[in-house]
């Protein structure tokens, strides 16, 4: 498998960027397409052993930064590493595009400018990856990528979520759920009660409403909402785990007994700690577009670079875009039939 890599992504580019593709060609043995500036890139590649790894530089001396606007760069960056990523997948000179870069920017970028939207997909949803308490991965979605959405999206999100979810993460018949202010029917707002109507009558395995509480317990496998929501959800997950490890440590280190447990239970503070730590996933697709592309933190480390490209790997695997087009089309045949 060939996968491109942005190694002028993260924020501390390119040196997690191409940590984490060495660890990738070394755990998976594919080749990496290393797409930035070579001279940056080939210095960070000199401090490893590479022997015998799959590594391939592509130059370009274009980067976009995460204040650059999505809007913009599109045209004014043509010659940009997420744009020469994205190419590559296009021509098929790649398998997948990873970048843990500007998420509005490579939205921008793979619906405008190279990859374009697969057949029948109204908006591209971004995605993530959860661990929740029952030790199973969830989607969320959409994350950012439509702060306002319609009802035909949010159904066509669950289509592709949960597409994903058993194409990318191998969950048998995943259960669908929308995300409210209560599990009854009549909660949330018109835009919730017009999908619910929707996807109740959708042979998707929908099992209506959840709360966030439902949701972090693992009782559905694909949620959906529109970007505004999603995005403040997924934020205030992560600000939530980070401040409660932050709370324990500073407690523990105020209490001489406390620390002496702490130091007891540090293995189990580090399981737990590796289940809620979202590098541990990496990233997770731009669903929607005609071609895999993983969209990671751009506070990236090298795990979460390589993980990210673990997550490539399992969408281009399990055959992701051609299901989630064939998926789309079975569900526009449904809405036809039922029209008339």
């Amino acid at each position: 498998m060939r996968i491109a890599l942005d190694a002028m992504g993260s924020d501390e580019c390119p040196v997690p960027d191409v940590t984490g593709a060495i660890l990738a060609a070394r755990e998976f043995g594919d080749t990496i397409l290393l797409v930035g500036d070579k001279n940056r890139i080939n210095q960070e590649i000199a401090k490893h052993n590479t022997k015998a790894l799959q590594l391939d530089v592509i130059h370009t001396n274009e980067a976009i930064f995460m204040t650059d606007k999505p809007g913009i760069v599109g045209k004014s960056k043509p010659t940009s590493s997420m744009h020469i990523g994205m190419k590559l997948v296009k021509d098929g000179d790649a398998d997948a595009f990873v970048t843990a870069g500007n998420t509005g920017a490579a939205m921008a970028i793979a619906t405008l400018f190279t990859l374009r939207r697969i057949p029948g997909v109204k908006r591209p949803a971004l995605s993530s990856v959860i661990r929740v308490s029952n030790d199973r991965s969830i989607v969320l979605l959409d994350i950012g990528a439509n702060a306002d959405s319609k009802t035909e999206w949010l159904l066509q999100f669950a289509v592709m979520g949960k597409i994903y979810a058993a194409n990318g993460l191998g969950l048998t018949n995943p259960r669908v759920a929308l995300l409210a202010n209560g599990e009854e029917e009549e909660k949330g707002n018109q835009l919730i009660h017009e999908t619910h109507a929707l996807l109740k009558d959708m042979d998707l395995n929908f099992i209506g409403n959840i709360e966030p509480k439902d949701m972090l317990a693992g009782l559905a496998d694909v949620i959906v909402c529109d970007g505004f929501v999603g995005n403040i959800t997924i934020k205030s997950f992560e600000a939530m785990g980070s401040t409660l490890f932050n709370l324990l440590r500073s407690e523990i280190k105020q209490d001489p007994l406390a620390m002496v447990g702490g130091l007891l239970a540090q293995n189990a503070f580090r399981r737990v700690y590796r289940k809620v730590d979202p590098f541990e996933v990496g990233g997770a697709p731009l669903l929607g577009v005609n071609g895999v592309v993983i969209i990671g933190h751009g506070r990236s480390n090298a795990k979460a670079i390589k993980n990210a490209i673990r997550q490539a790997r399992l969408a281009v695997n399990g055959g992701l875009i051609h299901a989630i087009e064939t998926g789309l089309k079975n569900v526009s045949q449904i809405n036809k039939e039922s029209d008339m």
